[in-house]
């Protein structure tokens, strides 16, 4: 793989970066050491700016090209998830209950490369924004960032972002034009009933078998009231009720997610529950509540810029190992708010064979660091060409 130079050079030190951060991870806005170590790398890089405090925790680093031209923003994400790490690496999590389970140590550690080598170069006209954030994966820290004006504040042009791919042959670069990821809902019943004991089952208003029958009428908003050709997923992930064998407990919870890519479809689903959750309350006589939360929209990638990126992918990888059409998938992404803001395009790069994503076993691949980084630093000289 062609990757560049220079950036190759720097696999061991951006493999000491990665690994730092796997073993110190910070959950949500509260990338407080992650942000400080950040900065310090990018003062000893030498950036131009460094600015701080940016969703609390975020960082925007600019770098100064050849002359005046316009800004190409590049994101990495920063957060960990509250999980206690299984893999018994030597630079496992040191803080219990959080671990860095989706890469995001390792996209930090690639932007930081980039940046490294696009400081050095400058090898590019206008300017390169570095955008580290914080709470990707709850919180939504890209669309807090976008809230207080990044695009704007740093007048950036157009934005991209990768992500690793556990599964994927190492360096294989996925995108697609217009839809990515989808968008992701949460929602929750409550159901009030009556409680009493388990032999006495007339003497109450019983939620259990109320729960059972919402969950299996939410089952048909998927397979009766939509398009087929429609992507949509309705998974119910808990239900909780009672605590013991012999009383029928008062009350009843309902939890899960939804996955959409089109606003009617998401508004049929939110009708459909409220219409469940009403109906099936009344004809097993208890009450409940739906509370439905709207959470990150669909990441729809610039059908321009999404070729753009996987020609520059192309250019490190090899085009054999790209894939411009790769359709898309239902998981979901804050980066969304930043291409809602400005056009720009999302892709994955394989990782290899490995424990998935956001499982305990998981730890990022250090032979992609050289690659994701040299498409990073690849993506803002190709769009910020010196000649241009």
């Amino acid at each position: 793989m062609p990757v560049i130079n220079r950036i190759a050079g720097m696999h061991e030190t951006m493999t000491g970066w990665r690994r730092h951060l796997h073993a110190r991870p910070e959950i949500a806005f509260d990338c407080v050491e992650t942000a400080a170590f950040v900065a310090e790398r990018l003062r000893e890089i030498g950036v131009d700016e460094i600015h701080e405090g940016i969703a609390r925790t975020g960082i925007v680093a600019v770098i100064e090209g050849q002359g005046p031209g316009p800004v190409v923003g590049l994101r990495a994400d920063m957060d960990a998830l509250p999980m206690h790490e299984e893999t018994g690496v030597s630079h496992a999590s040191r803080v219990p209950g959080a671990m860095h389970a989706c890469g995001h140590d390792g996209h930090t550690a690639m932007l930081l490369g980039a940046a490294a080598y696009l400081s050095e170069t400058r090898a590019f006209r206008g300017k390169v924004a570095l955008i580290f954030q914080p709470a990707e994966e709850d919180g939504g820290g890209a669309g807090v960032m976008v809230e207080e004006g990044v695009m704007d504040r740093f007048d950036i042009a157009e934005v991209y972002a990768l992500h690793n791919a556990p599964g994927l042959p190492l360096g294989q670069v996925l995108t697609t034009p217009g839809p990515i990821m989808a968008a992701v809902d949460e929602f929750t019943i409550r159901i009030e009933g009556r409680g009493g004991h388990g032999a006495m089952p007339h003497e109450t208003a019983d939620p259990i078998p109320a729960a059972v029958s919402m969950v299996q009428a939410i089952q048909t908003i998927v397979s009766r009231n939509h398009y087929a050709l429609d992507d949509l997923v309705v998974s119910v992930t808990q239900i909780h009720a009672g605590t013991t064998n012999n009383v029928i407990p008062g009350g009843a919870m309902i939890n899960g997610t939804v996955r959409t890519f089109d606003r009617g479809v998401q508004e049929m689903v939110i009708r459909r529950m409220e219409e469940i959750v009403a109906g099936q309350a009344a004809s097993f006589g208890v009450s409940a509540t739906l509370d439905y939360e709207i959470g990150y929209p669909a990441t729809i990638n610039d059908a321009a810029r999404a070729e753009f990126a996987a020609e520059v992918a192309g250019e490190v990888v090899g085009e054999g190992l790209v894939d411009g059409h790769a359709g898309r998938e239902m998981g979901a992404e804050d980066f969304a708010y930043m291409l809602e803001a400005r056009p720009g395009a999302y892709l994955f790069v394989g990782a290899g064979p490995g424990a998935g994503l956001h499982n305990t076993g998981y730890d990022f691949n250090d032979a992609l660091l050289p690659i994701g980084a040299s498409i990073l630093a690849r993506l803002a000289e190709r769009a910020l060409p010196v000649g241009g």
